[in-house]
């Protein structure tokens, strides 16, 4: 088997955490990531921003060590960290020399169940996420998405941006992210995943001693009902002083555990070229060949076209993001995609398409898995929404997919009575 597929050595503590370890010794470097199992999804109205602001604060110090502490420890030993907060996990992540491993380990254990949230550093923090909200609120295609998304759901949390509302970034206290913070930062609710150059004799009494004491508590999700479909066809619109057009179009996804998610991927590289699930991918495949690259861009309708299509936990969205000049009609280019897709829903796909969407999956899917970081990653990752089987799985399921499974499946998704289309009409000049 693929070195990179090889099943990881996994276990679980008593308090719950899952352990899963992937010896890889190819340079003496370690990736460690912890996940939680907790996202923007699991935030009600009104709370908004609640998951990425506690994000932030596991970086502001614990008794034990300060922020700059925290910073400074793990810049010497020559290694890298940041975080994540998605719509379904959070995730924060150390790359480092092997050696360091002891280090990151217990900081991570240590602001599990110790971090301050000193009432001063929560007011400092209001100010930067309110300012990173500002200048993401300065770009069109940011308003667009939003709203877009937005319109895309009635009720699920997926229709909340990350960051937050601005009202409930005002109004959120230190008690409601420490409550989240103490609801969710479990044990029970995580998963500790690590890759690269390291002795498990060694690691696992580590693990042990420093997270095995760690008392489970009750851990209280919020969890909201799945929106299967889009009902109904909507347009939403803005206007700006962008010397561009942008257009946003939105369909419901399956979720990443339905069967008919690797045969939207492959719609996906048929209709826009393949998604790359994993931020840390290194190389990656263009969309040149895709069917709207084509129609779209070659024929000078558009400058741009992208697809994007995540692995959720709750059926998502696939959506087109589109830029074209000002003095093109986004009607134009709406009509176009609709003749592209009618083409995919009145047809059956040729073999000759479905096989070379397939061969860009496939390779986007080995260029996201190539060094210890992308290998730790995944196990989190698939973990999150399944288990590490989806990621070992995940080529076959695609080479499993016919053409008669696309017609379907765009039949099902891709039809104009079950989207959100979003226009920024730009200035004319």
């Amino acid at each position: 088997m693929n070195p990179r597929l090889s099943a990881p050595n996994g276990f679980t503590l008593p308090n719950g955490l899952q352990v899963l370890l992937k010896p890889i010794n190819n340079a003496p470097v370690v990736s460690s990531w912890l996940w939680y199992q907790v996202g923007s999804r699991n935030e009600q109205p009104g709370k908004t921003g609640l998951s990425h602001w506690v994000e932030h604060m596991q970086f502001k110090g614990t008794p034990s060590y300060s922020g700059k502490e925290m910073e400074t420890a793990i810049a010497r030993v020559g290694g890298y960290s940041n975080a994540f907060t998605s719509p379904d996990w959070t995730a924060y992540f150390h790359s480092i020399p092997s050696h360091a491993l002891p280090l990151v380990l217990q900081v991570e254990a240590d602001r599990m169940v110790n971090s301050l949230f000193d009432p001063n550093e929560v007011e400092m923090e209001r100010t930067v996420i309110l300012s990173e909200r500002e200048g993401n609120e300065n770009d069109p295609q940011f308003q667009l998405g939003e709203l877009v998304q937005k319109a895309s759901y009635q009720n699920h949390p997926y229709r909340n941006e990350v960051l937050g509302e601005t009202q409930d970034l005002l109004n959120l206290s230190r008690e409601d992210l420490y409550t989240h913070y103490r609801s969710y930062y479990q044990p029970g609710n995580a998963a500790l995943c690590i890759a690269g150059s390291f002795d498990q004799d060694q690691v696992i009494p580590l693990i042990r001693e420093l997270f095995g004491t760690i008392q489970p508590g009750i851990i209280k999700r919020q969890i909201p009902e799945p929106e299967r479909s889009l009902n109904g066809a909507q347009t939403v619109e803005l206007t700006g002083s962008e010397e561009a057009n942008f257009i946003q179009v939105a369909w419901r996804s399956p979720s990443a555990t339905d069967p008919d998610f690797f045969t939207f991927t492959l719609i996906e590289s048929i209709l826009s070229g393949p998604s790359t699930l994993n931020m840390f991918g290194s190389g990656g495949i263009g969309n040149r060949t895709s069917l709207l690259y084509r129609n779209l861009i070659e024929n000078q309708l558009a400058t741009s076209v992208q697809g994007s299509l995540s692995a959720t936990i709750d059926p998502s969205t696939y959506n087109l993001y589109i830029t074209c000049p000002p003095d093109h009609e986004p009607e134009k280019v709406i009509a176009a995609i609709d003749k592209v897709i009618d083409g995919l829903l009145s047809n059956k796909v040729d073999k000759e398409i479905l096989n070379i969407a397939l061969k860009q999956a496939r390779a986007n899917f080995a260029y996201s898995s190539d060094n210890v970081t992308n290998q730790a990653f995944w196990m989190g990752y698939a973990n999150s929404f399944s288990d590490y089987s989806w990621f070992v799985e995940y080529v076959d399921r695609l080479r499993q997919v016919t053409a008669e499974d696309v017609l379907r499946v765009c039949q099902q998704y891709l039809v104009p009575q079950r989207r959100v289309v979003g226009f920024y009409r730009g200035q004319n000049v």
